[in-house]
């Protein structure tokens, strides 16, 4: 058995104030932004210095208390439709990750539903935050032992490969993917993993490498485009991901590139794991054709810091996410087991709202 520590933790409440990890820093430079009004937090989530679809619904949480604290009224219809003002600016930041519209959507039932005076709404709404935020800790650990269950008997020491960063960073301690991953860590289970750079932002040379390194778990990367070959050679026993969110069908969207990942390891007989809370899934959508894709700025693919690497007169297109075909995927691992694709509506698990 192998032990593992983590101290990473992206979302923190610290005197009076949300500390982010600014995750556009790593892996150079480990610093944190400190956040005191919502309008700032809805800036960390739209320019990723928080990201990561369960980190963004913590700090989504802690927004909406950051916005009702700036509320200054004792007019309770007031301020529940000021506060339904900082939800529509939260919700306008990453249209993709459903787990911010969960959140946000949970703060303000605890504000509806709570009766007395606009303090004592204020003050349900830090605590329900702060619930949020232990409940995700807590949901990563238990998906991280249930994955370590349907992972492949043999070998005994396996070699997993990861795409983006589905970590500690990634949600409120601990991960999803990487969940999974530390625990195989821990009991003795892994041999290695591999990383794939992840184009055009590289959360996984500069995050997932990172996380590893912190806590001594061997870790290669590879790019994006060389995950086939390493398939081919034998290097990889299973592929677990993330998910920023999944259809009621069990159709799955993750960051640009996952789907790919998944058509190869179909080709090659390797097992495809999803890695995610109950939150994720948005059993209103049917399937995942109806899940939007952010497109972001084009200035991701076309320069590397202040470096244009393409000539003038191309056209860009940035879709941030891809969406993964349930038939890909092997099992989708939540805090209450793996379940395959098929079986998540029938299951009729169903998110604490």
């Amino acid at each position: 058995m192998t032990s593992s520590t983590n101290q990473v933790y992206p979302v923190i409440w610290h005197n009076n104030a949300v500390s982010l990890i600014d995750q556009t820093r790593l892996p150079n430079e480990y610093a944190f932004v400190e956040i005191h009004r919502s309008e700032d937090m809805a800036q960390a989530i739209k320019t990723m210095i928080v990201r990561g679809a369960p980190a963004i619904g913590v700090a989504a949480a802690y927004g909406m208390y950051l916005g009702a604290r700036e509320i200054e009224t004792s007019d309770r219809h007031y301020f529940l439709d000021q506060l339904d003002q900082v939800a529509q600016l939260l919700r306008s930041t990453r249209p993709t990750a459903v787990n911010l519209f969960w959140a946000i959507s949970r703060m303000m039932k605890a504000a509806y539903e709570t009766l007395g005076t606009v303090e004592e709404i204020k003050q349900t709404l830090f605590q329900t935050a702060q619930t949020i935020n232990v409940e995700d800790l807590q949901t990563c650990q238990a998906i991280g032992d249930r994955g370590l269950a349907v992972l492949p008997k043999t070998p005994e020491k396996l070699t997993i490969l990861t795409h983006c960063n589905a970590g500690a960073l990634a949600t409120a301690g601990y991960g999803t993917a990487l969940g999974v991953v530390r625990s195989a860590w821990r009991e003795g289970r892994l041999a290695r993993l591999f990383a794939d750079e992840t184009r055009p932002r590289l959360q996984g040379a500069k995050l997932t490498t990172w996380e590893c390194v912190q806590e001594g778990i061997p870790v290669t990367l590879i790019t994006d485009n060389m995950a086939a070959h390493c398939m081919k050679q034998g290097l990889i026993n299973a592929v677990v991901v993330g998910a920023d969110r999944i259809a009621a069908n069990g159709d799955a969207a993750n960051k640009i590139g996952t789907y790919s990942l998944a058509i190869v390891a179909k080709a090659h007989n390797i097992p495809f794991f999803v890695a995610a809370p109950l939150s994720t899934v948005d059993f209103e959508l049917s399937d995942g054709g109806k899940i939007p894709i952010e497109e972001r700025n084009p200035e991701e693919i076309y320069q590397i810091g202040d470096t244009l690497i393409t000539p003038s007169g191309v056209d860009y297109y940035n879709p941030a996410f891809d969406v993964t075909p349930a038939e890909l995927i092997t099992a989708i691992i939540t805090e209450n087991g793996a379940l395959a694709p098929s079986e998540l509506a029938k299951s009729q698990l169903k998110q604490v709202v």
